[in-house]
């Protein structure tokens, strides 16, 4: 029969971990773990500033598109009214043109009439 020791030690060899782990090495791996949790807890919050900031730059563009496409919008509605505006005077011309043509018909069988 083997004596306990022997046991224990031979457990040792084999890799299995020790029952006990002495506090040091306990400690130091909470630490190692810990710190290495929060090194990828920076690494993550550096990721989101950074997509934070460039949310900022893709906002403050899509801002600046949006004003110079306002200033287009009231530009061509400034065009629009102006063009509407022609449209109704060209309407009245074009009236008084069709008239004066009537009248001159009227005119030219009048003398036309006068002259047989």
């Amino acid at each position: 029969m083997m004596p306990r020791t022997f046991n224990f030690q031979r457990r040792k060899k084999m890799g299995s971990p020790d029952p006990q782990p002495r506090f040091g090495q306990s400690v130091k791996g909470l630490l190692s773990e810990k710190v290495g949790s929060c090194s990828g807890d920076v690494m993550a919050l550096t990721r989101q500033v950074l997509k934070g900031s460039r949310s900022q730059e893709f906002l403050g563009q899509a801002a600046r598109n949006m004003v110079l496409q306002e200033d287009a919008i009231l530009h061509s509605e400034d065009s629009l009214r102006k063009m509407s505006i022609l449209t109704t005077h060209l309407q009245y011309q074009q009236e008084a043109i069709h008239k004066n043509v009537e009248h001159s018909r009227n005119l030219q069988g009048q003398l036309q009439h006068l002259l047989k």
